[in-house]
């Protein structure tokens, strides 16, 4: 018998071989090094435990992910948080089994586009927001977002929402690919939960290793964007830029970067 977190940041509901994690910090459902690992834990607790053949990502609230919080203290350096050390947490929910997906209710933004990514498929509406913004706060995109999302829609769809940070609804992002069913609000959390419990009625040992073999190499590509990721934050978020993008978003303005 496995044994799971039942309050705090994270909840673990099995049912019918489907395993659904929640996690919330409200409002937005920002991550931090601590809730990525935490989340890491439980999917490897996961992939041993024979009860659960599919697993729903989900949170709780309005907002699905709005990745790191770039309000929060700094460290000594001056950074934000240690991308590095997140990236390597992250990169573990990569290297699991079982299938996964995400019911995206809200907004999925910056790194949090990167976590809705580390899953197989993704269920949302049309209130729901995708973004990622790292060039409108002044910085290079990360976790994994560029491996993982040229992968998903494209290298040309993935440069133009990059480059220009711009949200789409969840109407465009199933259109492009980027998410894989459209229902309305209420239903994402009971659709994802649908099509998770539609895999886990598949014979287990035989999707574990097909994933394995769709998502071969997978991994291995999503560590070596960290790697040139991490390298490209950790100058520029000691940029006049960065802080520019930092003020400009907690203003609700539009930023007005300068090249430095």
């Amino acid at each position: 018998m496995h044994s799971y977190p039942t309050s705090g940041d994270i909840r673990v509901h099995i049912e019918q071989y489907v395993a659904t994690i929640e996690f919330s910090r409200p409002p937005n459902n920002h991550f931090d090094e601590a809730l990525i690992s935490a989340l890491a834990d439980v999917m490897e607790a996961l992939d041993a435990d024979p009860s659960c053949r599919a697993i729903v990502l989900a949170s709780e609230g309005k907002v699905f992910c709005a990745g790191a919080d770039f309000s929060a203290p700094q460290h000594n350096d001056g950074r934000p948080l240690n991308a590095g050390m997140l990236y390597k947490k992250g990169l573990r929910m990569f290297r699991t089994r079982k299938p996964v997906v995400a019911a995206v209710q809200g907004a999925a933004i910056g790194g949090g586009l990167g976590l809705a990514l580390t899953a197989d498929f993704r269920v949302t509406c049309d209130e729901a927001r995708f973004s990622a913004n790292f060039t409108r706060l002044g910085t290079h995109p990360g976790f994994g977002l560029t491996a993982t999302l040229p992968r998903l829609i494209g290298p040309q769809q993935a440069a133009l929402l990059f480059y220009t940070g711009r949200r789409i609804n969840g109407t465009e992002a199933v259109r492009i690919g980027l998410a894989d069913m459209l229902v309305p609000q209420a239903e994402v959390r009971s659709a994802a939960w649908q099509l998770a419990a539609e895999i886990a009625a598949s014979a287990p040992c035989s999707v574990m290793s097909l994933r394995e073999t769709l998502r071969r190499g997978l991994a291995d590509h999503v560590e070596a964007a960290t790697e040139r990721e991490f390298v490209e934050q950790h100058w520029q978020f000691l940029t006049e830029d960065f802080q520019e993008g930092k003020a400009a978003m907690a203003q609700r303005r539009s930023p007005v970067f300068k090249g430095e």
